[in-house]
C-alpha cells in the first residue's frame, strides 16, 4: 500500500516491481546483484484516481507513460535494492501528488489606461530615436 495523502492510497495490486542489474561502472556488485528497480503503476486502471487526475498524470509522466496506460519509474541510484525501491515509490508519490493539484484557472484581464499610454509614449520615443539615426543632409 502506497499512501499519497490522507484520502488517496494506491493498492498493492496496482503496483508491480521488477529488479534488474544496474547499468554503468561499479565492478563486481553491479555485475552480480540486481539492485535496479523498475516500478510499474497501472494508472489507467486505477479506481482511486479521477479521470481529470489521470489526464494530468499522463501529461506530467511524459515518456514514462506507456501505451497500455501504466507509469514506469526506474531507480538505480544506490547500491541497495531496498533504498532503490523506496526512491521509486517516493518519485511515484510525488508525481501523483503533483497531478492532484488542479491548475489555477486564468482570468483574462485588460490592460489599464495608464499602461496603454505609457506603452504608446515609449513607442513614440523609440521611433524618434530611430528616425534620428538616418543620414544627415549637407545643406550648404
Amino acid at each position: 500500500m502506497l499512501r499519497i495523502n490522507d484520502t488517496i492510497s494506491i493498492a498493492d495490486w496496482e503496483l508491480s516491481e521488477n529488479f534488474t542489474r544496474s547499468q554503468g561502472p561499479g565492478g563486481q556488485n553491479v555485475n552480480k546483484v540486481e539492485t535496479a528497480v523498475e516500478l510499474r503503476f497501472e494508472a489507467d486502471r486505477s479506481p482511486h484516481l479521477s479521470p481529470a487526475v489521470k489526464a494530468r498524470l499522463k501529461r506530467l509522466a511524459g515518456r514514462r507513460w506507456t501505451v497500455d496506460g501504466a507509469i514506469v519509474i526506474r531507480a538505480e541510484e544506490t547500491r541497495s535494492q531496498l533504498r532503490n525501491r523506496e526512491l521509486a515509490r517516493e518519485r511515484l508519490a510525488q508525481l501523483i501528488s503533483a497531478a492532484l493539484v488542479a491548475p489555477k484557472r486564468r482570468v483574462p484581464t485588460k490592460p489599464t489606461l495608464g499602461s496603454k499610454r505609457r506603452r504608446l509614449a515609449a513607442k513614440a520615443v523609440r521611433g524618434e530615436v530611430k528616425a534620428l539615426r538616418g543620414k544627415v543632409d549637407d545643406d550648404d
